[in-house]
């Protein structure tokens, strides 16, 4: 297995619809070219009739197989342990999403899955998918070639573009993530930057096993292997590659580079 290929990061099994965005490719970087154009391949938008009052949800509404409940009561919970009940004239309506008042759905090119959770004050701007048990919760901004795989979480105040959050990954508050790729179960510490626009106009470089790899991208976040951690407020800077099980302690900025499985990031 190759340092570089999405194998060592991720474990590509049981991705369902995703499970076509990897295949055939070298390098793990190569997923964020292919993800907008595989977003708008393989969505199956449904928030059409949502809008239809206009861009912004002014009351709670559930949404299943494309059918808008509108007015519906509901308890929250963990959407990805099944706790988010959504209810219409005192019927529970099984695997329904809820989208809360003061929601924006800024065009139809969004998939929100069974059971998701969308808190107001989110604004949703495709293409994107936002994964069956999954949560957007309030004052998140998605901007857009974003996958949200069931029980991901984009939190409170977190910015995501071009991102993929494969299943369990969480961003649960005051995060930005651009360009990047989470793998299961990733939990990013409070504050977390996945900083994504290199300053200078140079490649990445990789130096690894005595090799040297050169990758010449103007944007390029964080790839964060499968059961990766960071602290609040750590910050990676552009081009960073985590292995699986790395962790980052706060506060800590990381320089650009791979680092392996199960690296412990102390800073300097």
């Amino acid at each position: 297995m190759e340092w570089s290929s999405p194998e060592n990061f991720f474990d590509l099994e049981d991705l369902g619809p995703l499970a076509g965005l990897f295949q055939g490719l070298g390098h793990v970087w190569d997923v964020l070219d292919r993800l907008e154009p595989f977003i708008l391949r393989t969505m199956n938008p449904n928030v059409t009739e949502l809008r239809r009052r206009g861009a912004l949800v002014t009351e709670a509404a559930g949404l299943l197989d494309g059918k808008v409940y509108w007015g519906v009561d509901y308890e929250l919970g963990d959407p990805a342990k099944g706790g988010l009940k959504v209810y219409h004239q005192d019927s529970l309506i099984r695997d329904a999403a809820l989208i809360m008042p003061g929601t924006v759905l800024a065009d139809d090119g969004l998939e929100i899955g069974a059971g998701a959770l969308v808190e107001g004050g989110a604004f949703l701007k495709g293409p994107a998918v936002i994964g069956p048990r999954s949560e957007v919760r309030h004052g998140a901004y998605v901007r857009g070639s974003v996958w949200s795989a069931p029980g991901a979480v984009i939190g409170h105040a977190t910015e995501a573009k071009n991102t993929l959050l494969l299943p369990g990954a969480k961003a649960g508050h005051f995060a930005y993530l651009g360009d990047s790729l989470l793998g299961r179960e990733v939990n990013l510490g409070a504050g977390t930057k996945l900083a994504n626009f290199k300053m200078t106009d140079r490649p990445y470089l990789y130096r690894v096993d005595g090799q040297e790899l050169e990758v010449r991208r103007r944007k390029l976040g964080a790839v964060l292997g499968d059961g990766s951690v960071t602290g609040c407020n750590a910050v990676t800077n552009p081009g960073v590659l985590l292995g699986r099980k790395a962790k980052v302690l706060p506060n800590v900025s990381v320089p650009p580079g791979y680092y392996p499985a199960r690296v412990l990031l102390r800073g300097r």
